[in-house]
């Protein structure tokens, strides 16, 4: 795939940059460097120094940590559209997760010594960026929320509603199909469990009538969903 165009609207499907004005578009597309990765790369290791972000626009790049015994922890897969490796750049510390190319992935890498000063030297600008870092810092919270407090049927719901909405936004329809890149492996990493559990929470969310699969579409039924993601309220 040859390096897309570098538009204002482009760069404006990135929630980090959507409020920026056309003269600070125009220059965080002046520094962007195109790269692509084949699958299995490792794009950056835990440690490493941060010294750029990516900003991906196809594939798909998985964070995770190795445990001291050599157990993988995904912490989450980013997708076209989103951002990773900002906090290092932002917060001057060293990589916190390993990240790794899935598929074959293409996105922009924007160099720390060029952004940096961009964001800086522009309140609007740096107050746009905290927003987004406030954001992401509520979704993390809401994820250990999920991981500590929720059964494993509520989890996976909650999962499937935070896919969703990150396709149609807050306001669900009634019903929506969604057509997962994800194996059932990495879902199960990402909420927390084994396989042959994560294959049990998925059927017993189509007994309940949250969710029916078919030729690997995974049509959802919003009220449902919720119901079983959230009992307490039910």
């Amino acid at each position: 795939m040859s390096e897309v165009n570098k538009s204002p609207a482009f760069w404006r499907s990135f929630p980090i940059f959507e409020e920026f004005d056309k003269e600070t578009i125009a220059e965080i597309a002046a520094i962007a460097t195109y790269r692509k990765w084949s699958p299995g790369t490792v794009i950056f290791q835990r440690g490493d120094e941060g010294n750029y972000m990516i900003a991906i626009f196809s594939g798909r790049v998985k964070l995770s940590l190795i445990t001291p015994q050599g157990k993988e922890l995904a912490i989450r897969h980013m997708e076209p559209g989103t951002i990773l490796g900002e906090m290092a750049i932002l917060d001057g510390e060293p990589r916190s997760a390993d990240a790794t190319a899935v598929t074959a992935t293409e996105g922009y890498v924007l160099a720390k010594r060029d952004l940096l000063p961009i964001i800086t030297e522009r309140p609007e600008t740096a107050e746009t960026v905290i927003r987004f870092l406030c954001a992401r810092i509520r979704e993390t919270t809401e994820r250990l929320e999920t991981m500590a407090l929720y059964d494993l049927d509520s989890r996976v719901a909650r999962f499937f509603l935070a896919t969703l909405k990150q396709i149609h936004g807050m306001e669900l329809p009634d019903r929506a199909n969604l057509q997962m890149e994800l194996s059932q492996t990495e879902i199960a990493a990402i909420v927390g469990c084994s396989r042959p559990k994560m294959n049990r929470a998925i059927v017993s969310l189509e007994e309940a009538g949250a969710i029916s699969r078919k030729d690997g579409i995974i049509s959802c039924h919003v009220d449902r969903l919720i119901r079983v993601a959230e009992p307490d309220e039910a």
